[in-house]
């Protein structure tokens, strides 16, 4: 059985999606890209904002402008606050802690903001590393932030990922680690599924029952 325990920030420990999708929102408005199916922006939580940009329309050469524009609302403007613990991830981490797992975070949200909010909802402390993206986007993909926490961990024996998308999947299999799918995110099951999910969990039980 697994050892150690790679978990996914948003949507997977955080339902993040509504500052994100906010701040998505703006920035597209902003920059005369006015965005009418809200629930669209979905796709913004989870993948790097370079990716999720151009498929609004964003000409390549003004991502870097959309992400400065989501940054401040997201960042300044307080909306990394719009977002809470999914319940029953505080105890499924206190009981994994408790049968003597090393539990990690691995995600494409920069790292000193993923801190922030970890440390907002007082989970920080229930992670032996937190490993996030680089806002020069050298770190940004899942299969990078994997690596990097991998190499900056004293040890993470016999890992698995826990995501809710397509993306954490690819990203562990391009590690060679196996990927459990958590269904309450924003992420597709089928997907997860057809990528090679070890697993996909519809509850906070049955994750736990799937990791111990």
């Amino acid at each position: 059985m697994y050892d150690s325990i790679i978990f996914d920030l948003d949507g997977t420990l955080t339902d993040s999606g509504p500052g994100i999708m906010k701040a998505a929102s703006l920035a597209l408005a902003e920059l005369g890209i006015p965005c009418e199916d809200f629930e669209a922006l979905r796709v913004f939580v989870g993948p790097p904002l370079s990716h999720s940009f151009p498929l609004f329309g964003v000409p390549q050469e003004r991502v870097e402008e959309a992400i400065a524009i989501y940054r401040r609302h997201y960042h300044q403007g307080g909306l990394k606050f719009d977002n809470a613990p999914y319940p029953g991830i505080r105890q499924l981490l206190e009981d994994l802690r408790a049968a003597g797992k090393k539990l990690y975070v691995a995600t494409s949200k920069p790292e000193a903001l993923s801190v922030e909010i970890l440390q907002r909802f007082d989970l920080d402390v229930c992670f032996d590393e937190i490993a996030g993206a680089s806002l020069d986007h050298s770190r940004e993909n899942k299969n990078d932030v994997i690596r990097y926490l991998l190499g900056k961990a004293d040890s993470c024996p016999n890992p698995v990922m826990v995501g809710d998308t397509v993306y954490d999947v690819k990203g562990a299999a391009d590690l060679q680690l196996p990927c459990i799918g958590v269904a309450w995110g924003y992420g597709d099951v089928d997907e997860m599924k057809e990528a090679g999910a070890a697993a996909v969990a519809g509850s906070m039980e049955e994750l736990k029952q799937l990791l111990l």
